[in-house]
């Protein structure tokens, strides 16, 4: 049996712009229209349950890793649910979990997930309007750090990364 691919869509809970959460939601379609996994921090606001929601719309298979140990805030369209008790901690099996991950956004939790895979060596694909936010990352990691301005260079990086590995 072939491993799946698995992408990790990060980005802000309660502080993602009306932006913000239309990239996720039309990531999520796209992530699942690829055939990959959608992998979120499953809770049920912001990016996560954009992007959720948006897998879901294309019958795509999504993950949540909760930072709780319950499954209460978990987004309805997740679809396995994994209870970590870790708090914010839970941020680096986001990361280690995703052959790429795509930071919708940005916000504090987000900024350590980016951070998180950088040391890992893991492909970031960067998100969002925060000029600053690019800046900073590509000099911190400029081989695996990504810029798109639109979901589907989102997409399409992410495609060029997975097949140059």
């Amino acid at each position: 049996m072939t491993r799946k691919t698995i992408i990790g869509v990060m980005g802000p809970g309660d502080r993602a712009t009306e932006r913000d959460l239309q990239n996720a939601y039309q990531l999520g379609y796209l992530i699942a229209q690829q055939g990959w996994i959608l992998l979120t921090g499953g809770r049920n606001v912001g990016v996560m349950e954009a992007a959720n929601q948006g897998a879901k719309a294309a019958q795509g298979l999504t993950v949540g890793i909760l930072p709780s140990n319950n499954t209460s805030g978990v987004s309805a369209a997740v679809d396995i649910a994994i209870v970590t008790d870790m708090g914010n901690a839970r941020n680096n099996i986001n990361v280690l979990s995703s052959d790429v991950v795509i930071a919708c956004g940005m916000g504090a939790g987000t900024a350590s997930e980016i951070a998180l895979a950088i040391k890992s060596n893991k492909p970031v694909i960067l998100l969002n309007d925060d000029l600053n936010s690019k800046d900073f990352f590509q000099k911190l990691a400029p081989k695996n750090i990504y810029i798109a301005d639109s979901v589907e260079q989102a997409i399409a990086l992410t495609q060029n990364i997975l097949f140059n590995f």
